[in-house]
């Protein structure tokens, strides 16, 4: 299993988050790499069994990089088919448009056939951070990432 944990973080909260969910799948004995969008090549996706990224709220959205990433993607449009996918987002207000953005990443991801899963519990469609990630966020975190195993578990046999 190798998951690919990206995202874009120029104030440091949302690289906090990815180095938190790519901490758990080494624990979970998952073959992870991490990297910031803005240095990724969209190409290498293809080389993942999953797929998690991250970004800031921006109006609601995705962060441009994050964006430019999948807008890359087109390229080879079909190949991420099956893959397992997830995404987390931060915001500086309660209300910033966390929802929205991971919702838009997770559009993305869909529109390749990737697989996502929501949860009934904690952060419905992925860990959200607003301001700093304290206790409640890593406990989300956490949770994502085991779900996330389980998931890739599933698909892969």
């Amino acid at each position: 299993m190798k998951v690919i944990v990206l995202y874009y973080s120029p104030g440091g909260t949302t690289k906090r988050i990815a180095e938190l969910i790519a901490g758990f799948l080494k624990k979970e004995k998952v073959e992870v790499d991490i990297a910031d969008t803005g240095s990724f090549e969209a190409k290498k996706l293809v080389n993942y069994d999953g797929i998690i990224v991250g970004s800031p709220t921006y109006y609601g959205t995705l962060a441009a990089s994050v964006k430019e990433l999948f807008d890359q993607s087109v390229a080879f449009h079909g190949k991420l088919d099956g893959k397992v996918g997830a995404a987390f987002s931060t915001s500086r207000n309660l209300a910033g448009g966390n929802e929205t953005t991971i919702l838009s990443i997770l559009e993305a991801m869909l529109i390749h056939g990737m697989v996502i899963q929501g949860d009934f519990k904690g952060d419905h469609y992925g860990p959200v951070a607003v301001e700093k990630v304290d206790y409640r966020v890593e406990q989300n975190c956490q949770r994502v990432t085991q779900r996330f195993v389980r998931l890739l578990k599933l698909v892969l046999s």
